[in-house]
């Protein structure tokens, strides 16, 4: 090992969880090599370059809980107040006006928004507060076998139609019957008891390379970091020293590529690691971006019903209201294997016509026009009861960063940047 000189770490991969580990370890004073085999930063939350636009590869909701994501985008200089609109918690369809969080403390601005929302009966709305007290009262725990559809089975359908169903999708990008009752009830619980604003959403208004991709690598070249994109890292060895990435020496090695990229490369340090890192199943995501001249929804992001035959997405946003293109909206559509396999013009198709169900009035939904159809086939591990997670210890130097890795979150961008501030510190915890 190093003892002399600046340790040098390789980081492979430059999505959100490596640029966390990343600026994390130079903060330290650490001399970090950092190894993409794409040509871009980002990783699954970037930005595309599609006949001469920018687009990002799907759209990406934060909250106000995603405490060390907004601070890691402080810190390389992109500010979060400029490039993200903060908007309470809403979840509203079209023509209606949905459930709608107050500002101030979440607790009470949650209560008060389920009492003054008008598209549920006092039933409705009571049973979800006598519900969400029982959650809370237990802690916000339930046992590890439990889906989502099993916890709130006692719930009106309409409510967890409205609610709970594109929460789930939204937080866990998994199907209610077969998510993690566990994993959702730690995303409500952060976010109403992280402090006044934890649950607000955040819509990114710039181009998702702009918030965190760009301006991270830019922080860490300024600061003498390595950066070599296009590059795929082939063989990685333990040595006597430390380790050996393609020849070159490293103290210690940070793995936050894909699980399956890191799995293959950590196959001879941890077979068992490897293992667990490849057993993960995945659900694809599909964006939609459609134009049409004076498109305008009556908000930044509205849910919409979905089903699995006839309407696909679950969600739209109104990218002119978010600073982007006027007139032009982009529906989400998470755990969307069967769409994906229906294939591309399936999904033009029933795009279209959820649009025309959802404003049939509309002077502009006859002129939408579909202009990408963009699918991550493997946006998200699939976060079922009980899954086992690879641990961000692979063996003595070699740590692990991603979304995927065992961690209170689901994969998302909270959950991608936590594990590679929680691999940086496991590399500075060894070196003390």
């Amino acid at each position: 090992m190093n003892t002399g000189a600046t340790r040098h770490i390789v980081v492979v991969g430059a999505g959100w969880a490596g640029l966390a580990a990343a600026v994390r370890l130079v903060q330290c004073g650490l001399h970090v090599s950092i190894m993409e085999m794409a040509p871009h930063p980002g990783g699954r939350a970037r930005s595309l370059d599609r006949d001469g636009q920018t687009l990002d590869n799907g759209q990406h909701i934060l909250i106000g809980a995603y405490t060390e994501t907004l601070a890691l985008m402080r810190q390389v200089g992109a500010d979060p107040d400029v490039l993200l609109r903060r908007l309470p918690l809403t979840l509203r369809r079209p023509g209606q006006r949905g459930l709608q969080l107050p500002p101030g403390p979440a607790v009470p601005a949650f209560v008060r928004g389920v009492l003054a929302c008008s598209d549920w009966s006092r039933a409705e709305r009571l049973a979800l507060l006598r519900t969400a007290a029982g959650w809370a009262l237990r802690g916000f725990r339930c046992a590890p076998d439990t889906t989502v559809a099993q916890l709130c089975q006692r719930l009106p359908a309409r409510v967890q139609a409205d609610l709970i169903e594109p929460l789930c999708v939204a937080a866990l990008n998994t199907p209610a019957a077969h998510a993690s009752g566990e994993v959702l009830l730690r995303v409500l619980h952060d976010a109403l008891f992280s402090g006044p604003g934890a649950a607000d959403l955040l819509l990114p208004r710039a181009p998702l390379d702009h918030l965190l991709p760009r301006p991270a690598l830019a922080w860490l070249q300024s600061r003498g970091a390595s950066v070599q994109l296009g590059r795929r890292v082939q063989h990685l060895h333990r040595t006597v020293d430390g380790w050996s990435v393609d020849g070159d020496p490293a103290d210690a090695v940070v793995l936050a590529a894909s699980a399956a990229e890191s799995a293959r490369l950590a196959a001879a340090a941890s077979p068992t690691w490897a293992a667990c890192a490849t057993e993960l199943t995945y659900e694809p995501i599909v964006t939609v971006y459609a134009d049409a001249a004076g498109a305008q929804l009556e908000a930044p992001m509205l849910a919409l019903p979905a089903d699995d035959h006839r309407h696909l997405a679950q969600f739209v946003f109104d990218l002119g209201a978010l600073g982007g293109t006027d007139g032009r909206l982009a529906f989400v559509t998470s755990g969307a294997a069967p769409w994906v396999a229906a294939g591309r013009e399936a999904i033009e198709s029933a795009t279209l016509a959820q649009a025309r169900a959802a404003w049939p009035s509309a002077h502009w939904v006859d002129g939408l026009t579909v202009r990408q159809v963009l699918i991550e086939k493997r946006a998200t591990f699939r976060c079922t009861p009980a899954l086992q997670r690879p641990s961000s210890r692979i063996a003595p130097g070699l740590w692990a960063a991603g979304d995927h890795v065992a961690g209170p979150y689901p994969a998302t961008l909270e959950g991608a940047v936590r594990s590679g501030l929680l691999a940086a510190e496991g590399v500075l915890a060894e070196s003390a």
